[in-house]
This record gives structure tokens, sequence and C-alpha cells, in this order.
């Protein structure tokens, strides 16, 4: 079996919930792992970041004991995300508590991530590393990277311009490996849509912000079903690295969105949290979301609008007489 067989075989559905800054914390990625999605988090969420430790001890622990008292559930595993840029000065610290809990899936992004790849490979864990162009994808194959996350215009937090139509199938020109697709894809039909496109899993993020389980502020979640793509910004202002940012949130902080300017440096280690925790983050698929539900409200929608979606039928050309 392959391993990207042997970790569909985990999963109700082929989806992550993407790992989002100050959003994804142990109580969701539990709940998603706990409904056959996988869950992940960035270890830049943790501060100080010693509770790493407890954050992957509390998911391990609980996962295993679902497990033993649900023997016949799909648990999947869950993930960790790690940026691998210069700036992140955590890295070999928060890499350390990886390796030592044996997480089965690293994210990777921002970077180079063949020494970490190199090291999850000795305890069997996989790697995963966004991309947003070709060339960031060649250069993830060339570090033995065991997926991409082919990361499209639209994606909520650090996102890519390109279109994922054209994407994707330029990258499976080179790339036969498991390719999971990013970028407003909040529904069933996205997902199907997604695989035919020729992605293998996809990555959702905000729409399980809007869940019971994110422990964000309530007001978050209502902008979220307050909003359309047109509330929409994209910008490196605020870490260098262009992202897409509810207006709303920004203007709540005081800040003139059209007065943004461009960081001239990266930094991604984003040690003072509190500058942060006002400016919200989300994808041109805003539109879709109506509601708050749980997690398991949310999959159970998900694999309805999927097995939907899957359902149609294609087009076929009358027969002409």
């Amino acid at each position: 079996m392959s391993k990207l067989a042997h970790l569909q075989s985990q999963l109700s559905l082929p989806i992550i919930c993407a790992p989002m800054f100050l959003v994804s914390t142990p109580k969701l990625v539990i709940e998603c792992c706990k409904n056959g999605v996988i869950g992940s988090f960035p270890a830049l969420n943790i501060r100080p970041q010693a509770l790493l430790d407890e954050w992957l001890t509390q998911i391990t622990s609980e996962l295993n004991d679902y497990k033993q008292a649900n023997p016949s559930s799909t648990v999947a595993p869950f993930a960790v995300n790690q940026v691998v840029h210069p700036s992140n000065s955590r890295l070999e610290a928060d890499h350390a508590l990886i390796k030592k809990h044996k997480v089965p899936l690293v994210i990777t992004s921002q970077g180079d991530p063949t020494n970490i790849v190199n090291d999850v490979h000795t305890w069997g864990g996989m790697v995963f590393h966004d991309v947003i162009k070709t060339h960031h994808a060649k250069k993830a194959v060339a570090a033995g990277v065991d997926g991409l996350i082919v990361v499209g215009a639209g994606a909520g937090g650090h996102g890519g311009t390109l279109n994922p139509f054209a994407l994707v199938r330029e990258i499976r020109e080179f790339w036969q490996g498991p390719l999971i697709l990013a970028g407003a894809i909040n529904d069933g039909h996205s997902l199907r849509a997604a695989e035919v496109l020729g992605a293998d899993m996809v990555y959702m993020g905000t729409r399980f912000i809007a869940t019971q389980e994110a422990q964000v502020p309530e007001e978050y979640k209502s902008m979220l079903i307050e909003s359309h793509i047109d509330d929409i910004i994209f910008s490196d202002h605020f870490t260098g690295v262009h992202a897409n940012y509810l207006k709303a949130s920004i203007e709540n902080a005081g800040i003139d969105v059209n007065a943004l300017t461009s960081k001239k440096s990266v930094d991604l280690d984003l040690g003072n949290t509190n500058s942060w925790k006002d400016i919200w983050s989300a994808g041109h698929g805003v539109g879709g979301i109506h509601d708050v539900l749980s997690v398991k409200q949310l999959v159970d929608n998900l694999k309805g609008e999927y097995d939907l979606a899957c359902n149609r039928a294609p087009f076929h050309p009358k027969e002409i007489k």
C-alpha cells in the first residue's frame, strides 16, 4: 500500500483542516480527527514554546483513548505546520518536540524543507510542503517531500495568486505523488471538483473557523458569515508575505485598508501575538458560509454535498440523427 493510500484509509473525507495561525487549537484538531478529517495546527500558535509538548501530549493521548473506546470509528491522524523560513527562531526547538512525539504528518512552508524531510522519514512520518508556484513545487520535490500542498488564488492566510486549474495541471506534468489543493474550498462540491482536476485531497481552513470548536471570538465567526468575496483583501503589509484578510477586521483595528504598504522584510516569527489577534484571515470562499456548526455537523454536510457532486452525471452530447 502506498503512503497516500495508507493515509486516505484513515479518513472519512480527503480533507486537511488547514493549520491556521491563532485559530487552530487542540480542541479543533482533535474534533476534526475524530470525524475522519486531518486536523492540524501551526507550531507557532503555542506561546510560550514549551507548551508545545503539552499540546502534542494532549492530542496524542485523547486520540488514542478515542480509538480504543471507538474501535469501529474512522480516526484521522493529525499534522503540525512548521514554518521553515530563517526568521523562525523556534524551528529547531519545535522540531525536537515534533520528533519526540513522532508526529505522523508535518506540513512545511516558507522555505527549504530538506532537513525536516530527512528527519521525519526516520520515524516513518510524512512531509507535505506548501507551494504557490511551479518552481517552488520542483524544489520541494527535489528536497524529497511526500506531498505538495498547492496553494492557489483565494486561499485564506498566506495564499497564492495563480489559477488552480492551470497550476494543478502544470504540476501534474512532473509530479504524480500526493497533491493537496488549497484555495476557496468550502464545500463538498468544490472538494469533488478538486479531485476531478487532479488533486488527491484538499485543504479547508476558513470554513472550519465558523465551527463551535474553533476557539476564536464570536465576532470573527459573525464576520465570516456576513462577508463576501469583495470583503477580502490581499496584502503583505503584516508579515512581508501576501495573505488574505477580512477588510472589516483591519478597519476595526484602526487601519486604513487603502493605505496599506508593503512590508520590506519577511517576519514569520510572530512573537507578539497581541498585535495579530484582531487582524483576521479568511479566503475567497467566505460567501458560502452561512452558519456556525459543530465539526461533526460540518463534516456530515460535506459528506452529503460530496456524494451529491460525485453522483452528478457528466455531459453527454445528444446523438445526432
